[in-house]
């Protein structure tokens, strides 16, 4: 193996990133070494791209980019049992301490001690990436690399929607980005009886409707909370998965969502939200749910389980795979809104 590789890296607090040779990681005695097949962009690589208030404050320069990947095992560290040279894996992103409370107690999704890849060291815009064996997740080899690449972001829609009962409920995905599409694909999946999709994004809300959704809202020229209490007989949705972080969108959520339904929140908002708790939450008797990253690991069996059935549609979520070394032209298309899942396809000259 060649010494050196490249990647996609922050290396000036601006906008933009540039593909530079660093060294090929070094691993430790718990860890693996990955070559990358695929790896797809999200919206927090698109905020250290674009290099905004939150991107400032949070992350080191220099640092190579990106989370979401599926590779080749190459390398594993000598107290590496499970994980086997040559397996295909998929990475928990989240890196968390194993010995908190929350760690100790099956909710390591929340621990307070929690490093991210391509946030908090470096990430999955390379050909190769060093992980924990801890958070290598082992794929079926027959599922091409760029379906495997999404899991992470997936088990984000996962979690949110099976996050509380859906099967028979009347669901609104708020906010139809890449996470959202998804969610409209997972809510019909497992029997939602109805799946309304609302944003301001046409493009998305074609896709919304091509996955199933069973009605569309844009919310730029209509009345949402009249349209959503028409689509469901004056009720309202039992269950609302926020994925906007918009906070009007929440504040029209808890108005339409029927009493004693579910809203389950993954959005996150750029500034403080003004609710009206007592009419639209504790009289209402809703369930609130705060929903961050994957639970370690029954969501990523949840996904694992929802590919192999075949009853996702990952090839239309995927709108759009690029060559990795296209990846400006892949934050351009996130920016516009004008996709779903934008998947790159890193590249190996020189084969091991």
């Amino acid at each position: 193996m060649q010494n050196n590789m490249l990647t996609i890296s922050k290396i000036e607090p601006k906008k933009g990133a540039v593909m530079i040779e660093k060294p090929i990681p070094d691993i430790g005695d718990d860890d693996i070494l990955v070559k990358v097949l695929a790896t797809s962009v999200c919206g927090t690589d698109v905020h250290i791209y674009q290099w905004d208030a939150w991107a400032q404050s949070r992350i080191p320069v220099p640092q190579t980019m990106g989370h979401e990947l599926a590779g080749k095992v190459v390398k594993v560290g000598s107290r590496v049992s499970h994980i086997r040279i040559g397996d295909i894996v998929s990475a928990e992103t989240h890196i968390v301490c194993g010995l908190c409370e929350f760690c100790m107690t099956g909710q390591a999704h929340i621990c307070k001690y929690t490093k991210i890849l391509g946030v908090d060291r470096d990430g999955a815009f390379a050909q190769y990436i060093a992980i924990p064996a801890a958070n290598a997740f082992v794929n079926d080899p027959n599922v091409a690399p760029e379906m495997l690449c999404i899991q992470e972001p997936l088990g984000n829609a996962v979690h949110t929607v099976l996050s509380g009962d859906i099967i028979g409920k009347t669901v609104a995905v708020v906010g139809v980005g890449p996470i959202g599409i998804m969610a409209v694909d997972v809510a019909k999946a497992v029997g939602a009886a109805k799946v309304i999709a609302i944003d301001i994004n046409d493009y998305r809300l074609d896709l919304a409707k091509q996955l199933g959704a069973d009605a569309i809202i844009n919310a730029k020229d209509t009345d949402v909370i009249s349209s959503v209490r028409q689509l469901t007989g004056g009720a309202g949705v039992d269950v609302v998965c926020e994925m906007s972080g918009n906070g009007l969108a929440l504040n029209q959520a808890l108005s339409y969502v029927k009493d004693g339904g579910r809203v389950s929140i993954l959005g996150i908002p750029t500034k403080p939200v003004e609710i009206e708790v007592g009419r639209n939450i504790v009289f209402k008797g809703l369930t609130i749910h705060g929903i961050t990253g994957r639970r370690m690991f029954s969501t990523w069996f949840q996904v694992k389980a929802l590919i192999d059935s075949g009853r996702l549609h990952l090839d239309k979520i995927i709108t759009h795979k690029l060559p990795w070394e296209k990846y400006e032209q892949a934050m351009e298309l996130m920016e516009s809104g004008n996709c779903g899942k934008v998947v790159l396809m890193v590249s190996h000259p020189e084969e091991d």
